[in-house]
């Protein structure tokens, strides 16, 4: 490992940066994540590495450098984005407002770590309108504190670099001064079904995402757990696109550390019970269009993907992920075919509840697309990727059941969040799924 350069995650939720960046040659030696349920999720699936579950504005880089065990070395890459809820535009410097404070400690423990470079991500939204002058500000932020911005920033969409889901977000790239500032990567796919560059080649569909995943409703045990053990038969035939998240290529980890996993068991894959007045309207709506009642989108085998969303915490409603209908069968996407179309590789795993999981995915940045701007990242600082052989290990199954307080407690932590405040009906059901999955967890050892 210490021949690979280094990466820092700030609010790292799930990790699908860190997992970009891995996958482009980096080691991420430490991250940041405030929910312990997200946090969990990261160890579970880079159990090498640290991560701290705590508010942001209690982490300082000396600490983040003792997690990490690095010492005194160069920090080569500091990446992440802040949650983009609640920024305010009042007052005369914007920065200053006390709810824009995440992107202040972003842009602190960027000074503190004196990483040679750094990768801030966030919505599309703040490119426009008023939020320009928050952009400027934030870029005079980072000049003060050493650091050259590429402009003009891009927004890049996932779409375009090999995700089957159109999906647009902010990134701004910044080296240390007398480094060279890397550049945006360019797009190497066009949305699938549209393309208009002969250039470019035509990125993976819905189909080419879903279409060899075995339909979770065929399966009892899925209804109360979220992973099940299939012989190979149940497997459809992969497209390229889902040889790479089956692990079935060569390049599939690309420059990552190979993970010990069970490529024979189905995970995130727990059953939604649908009635069937909502399966009807779900069959009766076009590939494409949104149902009109649950205003859920349906996806298009030959297209891609709708945007797929967080839904809200605690601290904002506790609203769930919308997930999109498939596009061949009267159901919601399970977790596992959302990380499909999210660029996740199967051996990622995600919180055994639908709720938590679809959330984390849709929080998260697609990783093909982490990977495309790790890579620019990469060749801006000289450096070579260098592939790994020796196989990591994945973390302790029992990461993936915690509850709130469970995970707050097991980093050390008082609970972070805000208790959900859902109808009681919802808060059953996921303590159900939770109970089923700690036994499904216990039985399998």
């Amino acid at each position: 490992m210490g021949a690979r350069p280094i990466g820092i995650d700030l609010f790292s939720g799930a990790g699908g940066m860190s997992l970009g960046f891995e996958q482009a040659g980096f080691d991420v030696v430490a991250a940041v994540e405030k929910d312990p349920i997200h946090a969990a999720t990261h160890k579970f699936n880079f159990p090498d590495w640290a991560i701290l579950a705590r508010d942001i504005s209690r982490v300082t880089g000396a600490q983040l450098r003792d997690a990490a065990g690095i010492g005194d070395r160069a920090v080569d890459v500091v990446f992440g984005g802040a949650p983009c809820q609640g920024f305010s535009l009042i007052g005369h410097r914007v920065l200053d407002d006390p709810r824009n404070a995440l992107v202040r400690d972003f842009v602190r423990l960027v000074r503190e770590l004196e990483p040679r470079a750094f990768v801030f991500e966030n919505v599309k939204g703040l490119t426009v309108g008023a939020h320009r002058r928050f952009l400027d500000e934030l870029v005079s932020a980072f000049a003060a504190a050493g650091y050259e911005v590429r402009e003009p920033w891009k927004v890049l969409n996932a779409a375009e670099h090999g995700v089957p889901q159109s999906r647009q977000r902010l990134f701004l790239m910044g080296a240390r001064r007398g480094e060279i500032c890397p550049s945006y990567p360019a797009p190497t796919t066009s949305r699938a079904g549209t393309s208009k560059a002969s250039h470019l080649e035509l990125g993976p569909s819905c189909a080419d995402a879903l279409g060899d995943l075995p339909d979770a409703e065929r399966f009892d045990a899925l209804t109360g757990s979220d992973t099940i053990r299939l012989d190979a038969a149940a497997w459809g035939e992969p497209s390229a696109y889902a040889r790479l998240a089956r692990c079935l290529a060569n390049d599939a980890w690309f420059f990552g550390h190979p993970r010990e996993w069970d490529a024979t068991v189905l995970t995130s894959s727990m059953r939604t019970a649908h009635t069937a007045i909502s399966r009807r309207r779900f069959a009766e709506t076009h590939e494409g269009e949104i149902e009109p009642i649950s205003r859920l989108f349906r996806l298009p085998s030959r297209g891609v993907s709708n945007t797929l969303r967080a839904g809200t915490d605690a601290e904002r409603g506790a609203f769930t992920s919308p997930r999109p209908i498939h596009y061949a069968l009267p159901r919601l996407v399970t977790v596992r075919e959302m990380a499909r179309l999210h660029g996740f590789p199967d051996w990622f795993r995600f919180h055994a509840t639908k709720w938590h999981g679809a959330r984390q995915i849709g929080n998260a940045v697609p990783p093909p697309l982490a990977r495309a701007v790790a890579g620019a990242v990469m060749t801006a600082l000289g450096l070579k990727p260098v592939r790994c052989q020796a196989a990591m290990p994945l973390g302790d199954p029992s990461l993936l059941t915690m509850g709130m307080q469970e995970a707050a407690s097991h980093f050390g932590e008082a609970v972070a969040i805000g208790r959900r405040t859902m109808k009681s009906g919802a808060r059953k059901r996921k303590q159900h799924e939770i109970e089923a999955a700690r036994t499904m967890v216990a039985l399998n050892g």
